[in-house]
């Protein structure tokens, strides 16, 4: 599908939601309580149509925010119930006989969730997928047979972020018929959002909810003749006492016959081994044949959960599935791409579009200038370290990043004011990429934003720069730590962050975090992910990056209108390009399991999700194929181009050296290379400076050196060394002009070396400007590494072929050999590595 400018970059209508109330002469004693998303005065004075314009007859009374901190709105219905059940008399529709301040402290309790009005709001129905979810689990539950082997039923749904687990395992719970429902996670900030879905819902009308964090009824107290729903963390009700046995507090836990246990971020726990231990046990457990009933334990003292279910969730069990724990008739997917296909196909016949709110997802990328990343790129193909650039040391007030500087210029660049310093650097085309807090259509949409960084010392140093005079603009922001002890556990670590969105429409926020919040939470008003850490997997990747993707949705005060979509759009910025378009390949790949064409499933996957990258000149949107080249070639052209940069290509040691100053015939070859004929002298200063150290070294081994000779050992090194640097910046010159011979070669299935040497030597010195017989010699003299060039040659040709079967072409499928630089492969095995 196309992805339009409105689309990417959609503009947010004003929109203010408010509680008011008024009165009039005629009703003397009573006050109507009303909704509006607009103008209070306008909606108030619209009930009175044949007034005059100097005519007001009404008095506004009370006029207040109707959104809650976390996003949530409420209306005047949830009012109209409190005032009700406090006894207030409503004689005549939405006239209540109260007072100013009773009407506030009505107000204050619906938009503070202080006190159950006992009025379940949420009465929707399951979406398609959320019915076919809990078909599908009925009926593998209901048909499963309890004589094979004892076992007990298992059942994944793989369902991305946003799916609404919650709520649709409560009501495959109804149709099953159970009453006791315990649900672990190894995250427990996911338990709010389970105790708001059975409170809120009619469905659920009755059901109890039992949690020692929010300090609900015990299990105790519970009626046993109404549904009970357990929450619980794995660390706290599978923990173990210092003599290794059941916490005297959760035994209750394990004495109960549970009619399903729920494993919710199951792939957070599914390979710890408090997790296995307990299935382990579990399965461990006698069971009669006939009746599936239990008998005894093995062990006594372990004393497993009992279960007639296991239901997992999780948006990313890669590892599960792949590992085969479950097979198909287990597994229940519903992806990314499946939500944002039935959005855009939804038949308007069948009635409103229930995915028309969850909000398109538009990865940006960006190329920072060399003068912010040079301190940070690291590794094999000198690639832009994040954890690098924003590492910092220290705590709280005392925490600096490192690279204090560069950051702070990456501050600047993201609010637009480092690219005005800096377009000779970027190469800036006509237009400016758009940047988070400059363009003023991002800038609209971003008040609230969610920056993942790489340590608790990092929050805490970007809090302290971000609060320096010289940042100014980001003082408009309340800035929130949700990081490290003082953050607080689970459900504690949410509440700073509601506090600073206070009135989220009129507020502006940053959380900073280095892991938590980043699963199982639901803030609304977050419309963009700053992902500011190395993610090595997928799974922890999407995991944050969908926490921006919760919908937002405003009820209009018309119930003509369509209900407001505050967020249609939300962003991932990643400023390690390169890392960024793995992740999405890597996802997008493992998706899609019955898909075997990675092309197919990454061009599927990013025609929901676009990809928007800025390279240093220009901002454009990514294809398939251009995503691909990284993956399948293990690189991108311009990191393969700096792997033939590479220093360990050639060998500059001093035995090389010493071979090379020995042979007139290598030595001409060198001066053949440009840039050689100045060097001449300095082979042999190096090798003369090499035995010297080496001397100064060994008489240091043996006592202490003087100052002098110290200081003429420390002088020694520095020119040996640049000018062994000089040798090499030389040979690798040369080096970078193999790529461009292979380029203009077609000789695949032979090895470089054969290919230089026997079928185009001619092409061959007047790319380098080396002949055949001086590239044989300096070969046989050890000066280029054999292995490392094999290897680079590999890289090269798998990016070729991938950049050419995008286009339709592949020119060697009869080759049965791949040839290397000294060496030459099978074609299958070439291809067993290039997948």
């Amino acid at each position: 599908m196309n992805n339009t400018e409105q689309e990417l970059f959609p503009i947010r209508e004003d929109f203010n939601p408010q509680i008011y109330a008024y009165e009039v002469p005629e009703h003397k004693g009573l006050l109507k309580v009303g909704y509006t998303t607009k103008d209070v005065e306008e909606r108030v004075r619209q009930q009175f149509p044949v007034l005059q314009p100097t005519e007001k007859p009404y008095t506004i009374v009370f006029s207040k925010s109707a959104m809650r901190d976390d996003g949530t709105s409420f209306n005047d219905k949830e009012l109209h119930a409190y005032l009700r059940k406090q006894g207030f008399e409503n004689p005549n529709g939405e006239w209540f006989e109260c007072s100013v301040e009773d009407v506030a402290s009505a107000w204050f309790a619906v938009k503070e969730r202080v006190d159950n009005v006992g009025s379940r709001t949420n009465t929707f129905k399951p979406r398609p997928e959320q019915q076919e979810a809990i078909d599908k689990t009925y009926e593998y539950f209901i048909n499963f047979k309890r004589d094979e082997k004892n076992k007990i039923p298992h059942f994944l749904w793989n369902a991305k972020m946003r799916f609404g687990k919650t709520f649709t395992t409560y009501e495959l719970a109804k149709k099953m018929g159970w009453k006791r429902l315990l649900v672990l996670t190894f995250k427990p900030a996911v338990e709010n959002a389970w105790k708001e879905d059975l409170e809120s819902h009619v469905d659920f009308e009755g059901w109890q909810f039992v949690s020692s964090q929010y300090n609900t009824m015990t299990y105790d107290e519970c009626d046993k003749d109404r549904p009970i729903v357990c929450f619980g963390s794995f660390q706290d009700y599978l923990g173990k006492n210092d003599a290794g046995g059941i916490k005297l507090k959760n035994k209750w836990v394990h004495e109960i016959d549970w009619d399903c246990v729920v494993l919710d971020e199951y792939h957070y726990g599914a390979w710890r081994e408090s997790a296995k231990e307990l299935f382990e046990n579990e399965d461990k457990k006698v069971r009669d044949a006939e009746t599936g009933e239990g008998l005894e334990y093995y062990d006594e003292s372990i004393m497993p959960i009992t279960t007639g279910a296991y239901l997992y969730l999780s948006g990313t069990p890669f590892r599960a599935i792949a590992s085969g724990e479950f097979i198909e008739e287990q597994i229940y997917n519903w992806t990314y791409s499946d939500e944002q296909k039935a959005k855009y196909s939804w038949d308007d016949s069948k009635g409103p579009n229930p995915y028309i709110s969850l909000p398109k997802m538009v990865l940006m990328t960006y190329q920072l200038p060399d003068s912010i990343i040079d301190i940070a790129s690291t590794g094999e193909f000198n690639e832009f370290d994040l954890n690098t650039f924003f590492y910092a040391e220290g705590e709280k007030d005392d925490a600096k990043f490192k690279y204090e500087e560069e950051v702070q210029k990456w501050l600047d660049l993201i609010r637009g004011s480092y690219l005005e310093t800096s377009v000779d650097n970027l190469k800036l085309g006509a237009k400016k990429p758009p940047m988070p807090y400059s363009d003023i259509r991002l800038l609209s949409m971003l008040n609230h934003t969610f920056w993942f960084l790489p340590s608790v010392a990092s929050c805490y140093a970007m809090k302290n720069l971000l609060m320096q005079k010289q940042n100014v603009f980001y003082h408009d922001y309340t800035i929130v730590v949700a990081a490290g002890v003082e953050a607080g556990i689970g459900l504690k670590a949410i509440d700073p962050v509601k506090k600073a969105m206070k009135d989220p429409l009129n507020s502006k926020s940053i959380t900073l975090s280095c892991g938590k919040l980043t699963t199982g939470v639901t803030i609304k008003p977050w419309t963009g992910i700053f992902m500011l850490r190395n993610l090595s997997t997928p799974e922890t990747y999407f995991q944050s990056a969908f926490r921006v993707q919760s919908p937002w949705v405003m009820k209009y005060d018309d119930v003509t209108k369509e209900d407001e979509i505050l967020k249609r759009t939300c962003y991932i910025f990643d400023f390690a390009p390169n890392r960024a378009l793995r992740q999405i390949a890597d996802y997008s790949c493992r998706l899609d399991i019955n898909e075997s064409d990675p092309e197919k499933k990454v061009k599927d996957f990013i025609s929901f999700l676009p990809v928007i990258a800025y390279d240093g000149s220009t901002m454009k949107q990514i294809d398939a194929s251009g995503i691909l080249d990284i993956t399948m070639s293990g690189t991108s052209a311009t990191l393969l181009a700096k792997k033939w940069e590479s220093a360990l290509l050639v060998n500059v040691d001093d035995l090389t050296l010493e071979r090379l100053l020995s042979n007139q015939k290598a030595m001409d070859a060198l001066m053949s290379i440009e840039g050689f004929r100045r060097l001449n002298q300095d082979l042999e200063t190096i090798i003369n400076k090499s035995s010297s150290i080496k001397e100064k070294k060994q008489l240091a081994n043996e006592r202490d050196l003087t100052p002098k000779e110290k200081k003429e050992l420390s002088d020694e090194e520095k020119e040996y060394k640049s000018k062994r640097k000089q040798i090499q910046e030389k040979l690798i010159k040369f080096a970078t002009r193999i790529p461009i011979f292979m380029y203009l070669t077609d000789y695949r299935e032979r090895t470089l070396k054969d290919v230089i040497t026997q079928l185009e030597p001619g092409l061959f010195q007047r790319v380098t400007g080396l002949t055949v017989e001086d590239f044989e010699l300096l070969v046989s003299l050890n000066v280029f590494n054999g292995p490392l060039m094999n290897d680079a040659v590999f890289k090269f040709k798998r990016y070729e072929d991938a950049s050419l079967t995008y286009t339709g072409i592949n020119k060697h499928e009869d080759d049965k050999v791949v040839g290397l630089f000294d060496t030459t492969i099978s074609n299958l095995e070439f291809e067993e590595y290039n997948g």
